[in-house]
C-alpha cells in the first residue's frame, strides 16, 4: 500500500495529526463535526468516524501499533495533504474545509492565523 516506513508513517502522521486526543474527542461532539464531510453509509460521515480511530491511536504507545493503525494513519496522512492543498481564497476559520480537517486530527487555525 505504502513504500514508506511505519517510523516515516508515524513521523508524518504526528507532524499532521495537531489536535491532541481529547480536543478531537470535544470536536467531534459538536454539530460542526457532525455536518460535514462525505456520509459512509450509515450517516456518520467518514470523516468522523476517522477522528475517532484517531483518538484511539493517539491513545497508543508507539509499541502498541498494529498494522491497521499504520494503514489508517497513512490514510490520514494522504487526506491531510491533499485537503490542505485546496485551501479557500476566503476566510477559514468558520469553513466546512476547516471542520472536515479536524474531524481528520488537524486544525489548520494552529498552523496559521485565522
Amino acid at each position: 500500500m505504502s513504500d514508506k516506513s511505519n517510523d516515516e508513517i508515524y513521523d508524518e502522521f504526528y507532524d499532521l495529526v495537531n489536535m491532541t486526543p481529547s480536543e478531537l474527542e470535544d470536536w467531534l461532539d459538536t454539530d460542526k463535526s457532525k455536518d460535514v464531510g462525505q456520509d459512509s453509509g450509515d450517516g456518520e460521515a467518514i470523516g468522523h468516524k476517522s477522528g475517532k480511530k484517531i483518538i484511539k491511536i493517539k491513545n497508543k504507545k508507539k509499541d502498541e501499533l498494529t498494522e491497521t493503525n499504520y494503514n489508517h494513519m497513512n490514510k490520514v496522512i494522504g487526506y491531510i495533504n491533499r485537503h490542505k492543498a485546496q485551501k479557500p481564497s476566503s476566510d477559514i476559520k468558520e469553513s466546512d474545509w476547516r471542520y472536515s480537517l479536524k474531524n481528520w486530527g488537524h486544525d489548520p487555525c494552529k498552523d496559521m492565523d485565522c
